[in-house]
């Protein structure tokens, strides 16, 4: 069982690339040991996850996730051979879905057949890491490239996917390393996650998967404040019909109802409720909600959980 957290560019960095750099070496003095970077229409998170881990060699890092809808599996597998060549093997490539409205107004590519695209998307990067090349002619993607595909010094990546569905947690299971679920609570991860991706692992001869949970977590004194910012940035899953599944399954009926807010006693135990839960990893989300020094309580939080379960 590991313990992480996510980090972001602060509003109003003057270089983002510099202030994440920053708080990940903040985050490492806290003691906190995994960090991961969420992709937006801005910054390339598996180039800034590359940089953190060259410059901040205490943490392991992973992207948390890049849409596969708009990118190459080819593409994608060089970003992320490289980052684990340049991080000596502490990367952690996370892929996802993706919304329906970034991905075919915003890419102007068909957001149809979404599994199957997952499926070949997965099967390529897979023969990338394992192989050094791919030959796979499919339905939606082709891969053929026509020299080596493998970046030496980079050992095979692990793959996990923000799987909640049945189908695409049963190519998930067949296919990558576990899933890495946004706003699913115990009771989901307990009833639904675990037992399905692992079953699909088991029937592909995989190993057990990897299950990390994202949890928007804080640990502050000015809980309603920063359960109503909570609240304000977790509005938009509740308008995605999988994350509003996901929550109904967790027993939820808005996103923000899975987020823990309060002391450190109050976090560390809904933390080991996921663990409990069949969780491997629980990545501590949305932690800058009520400024710099209640992030910081929260980090140090994390780095003693660390260390208790560690």
């Amino acid at each position: 069982m590991t313990l992480g957290i996510a980090i972001a560019p602060a509003a109003g960095a003057v270089n983002a690339v510099d202030d994440v750099v920053g708080q990940a070496r903040r985050a490492a003095a806290a003691g906190v040991r995994s960090a991961w970077f969420g992709q937006l229409f801005s910054y390339d998170s598996i180039t800034l996850a590359t940089v953190v881990g060259r410059e901040v060699p205490e943490i392991s890092v992973g992207v948390s996730v890049v849409p596969i809808a708009g990118r190459h599996p080819l593409l994608v597998a060089s970003q992320a051979q490289t980052a684990q060549a340049a991080t000596g093997g502490r990367f952690t490539l996370g892929l996802g879905l993706g919304a329906p409205a970034f991905a075919e107004p915003v890419y102007g590519v068909p957001n149809d057949r979404r599994i199957t695209r997952l499926r070949e998307f997965l099967t390529v990067v897979r023969s990338v890491f394992e192989t050094g090349t791919a030959s796979f002619d499919g339905e939606l993607i082709t891969a053929k490239p026509p020299m080596t595909a493998k970046v030496a010094g980079a050992a095979p990546v692990p793959v996990v996917v923000a799987a909640m569905g049945p189908q695409a947690l049963r190519v998930t299971g067949e296919l990558a390393d576990g899933t890495m679920p946004l706003l699913a609570g115990p009771k989901a991860l307990a009833n639904h996650i675990v037992p399905s991706i692992s079953a699909a692992a088991e029937a592909a001869g995989r190993p057990a998967p990897k299950i990390i949970a994202a949890l928007p977590a804080l640990v502050t004194s000015a809980v309603e404040t920063a359960r109503q910012r909570v609240a304000e940035q977790t509005a938009f899953y509740d308008g995605i019909p999988s994350y509003q599944r996901i929550i109904e399954l967790s027993g939820a009926s808005k996103a923000a109802e899975l987020a823990v807010v309060g002391d450190e006693e109050t976090v560390a135990a809904e933390i080991r409720r996921y663990f409990d839960a069949g969780a491997t990893e629980v990545v501590v989300t949305q932690s800058d909600l009520a400024g710099t020094a209640d992030q910081l309580r929260t980090w140090r939080l994390v780095g003693e959980l660390t260390r208790s379960v560690g």
